[in-house]
């Protein structure tokens, strides 16, 4: 079982509802055919950017995680361009998984997800109607 598996898994529980202590997060782990040791799990919260609030563990603010989309896309991204229900911008090289990670940080619905390469971000829409309208928003954000 891979980190980034099991980080996947940490994060849909936190999402899916209040999880209180790292020993009910391990117990739900468990269900799930995880076997993870404390000191692993308090190592993945970190690395995942948990915190433990009032309502349970949650993830932090973009602005706590690092530099904004616009940001980002504002200094990095220079083009975008639609491909039926498939977004691909194109970044500065080097730079397209901090724009990828903010994308994937903002959460948005019309985003299913996204893979980042050097240079290149393949965004993925529901719908080809949805692919045009994250493009032309990504695009906006672009400062000439």
């Amino acid at each position: 079982m891979s980190k980034s598996f099991r980080h996947g898994q940490i994060l849909k529980l936190i999402r899916g509802g209040a999880i209180m202590t790292q020993e009910e997060l391990a117990r739900e782990l468990r269900k799930q055919g995880i076997d993870v040791t404390q000191v692993t799990l308090s190592r993945d919260l970190r690395e995942l950017g948990l915190v433990k609030t009032a309502e349970g563990y949650q993830t932090m603010s973009a602005r706590e995680t690092g530099p904004s989309l616009e940001g980002l896309a504002a200094e990095f991204l220079y083009d975008a361009r639609a491909a039926r229900n498939l977004v691909v911008l194109r970044t500065r090289p080097g730079h397209a998984s901090s724009v990828a990670v903010a994308l994937d940080n903002e959460e948005w619905q019309e985003v299913v997800g996204t893979i980042a390469g050097d240079d290149t971000v393949l965004v993925i829409a529901p719908d080809d109607r949805t692919a045009e309208s994250l493009r032309k928003s990504l695009l906006a954000m672009i400062r000439d």
